[in-house]
């Protein structure tokens, strides 16, 4: 199995910065994977925020946090990171990181989540 935990998120003004770290562990983890970062407002879907792939050489953003969001990682760490600058309100959402993109939108690993509040 695998095992997904974030960490990082907080409460932060707007315009600050916040960087969300995506730990995996386990036996059938792959450094291979895709990892991506998801989002959920409260009222609102999930919704993708960025993924990228096994040797960090092509990411995708959403197009709400292109070139706010940076999605790096580590394999030899086994993580997965997400520089947030220039936050806005509209950013507050729990943070989910997923691991194994099966296709797109659709990974088979999730971690539990962080809160990432924005304050106006």
């Amino acid at each position: 199995q695998v095992q997904l935990v974030e960490s990082g998120g907080g409460l932060v003004q707007a315009g600050g910065s916040l960087r969300l770290s995506c730990a995996a562990s386990g036996r059938t983890f792959r450094s291979y994977y895709y990892m991506g970062w998801f989002r959920q407002a409260p009222g609102k879907e999930r919704e993708f925020v960025a993924d990228i792939n096994w040797s960090g050489g092509s990411t995708v953003y959403a197009d709400s946090v292109k070139g706010r969001f940076t999605i790096s990682r580590d394999n030899a760490q086994k993580t997965v990171f997400l520089q947030m600058n220039s936050l806005k309100p509209e950013d507050t959402a729990v943070y989910y990181c997923a691991a194994d993109r099966v296709r797109i939108g659709e990974y088979r690993y999730w971690g539990q989540g962080t809160q990432v509040t924005v304050s106006s």
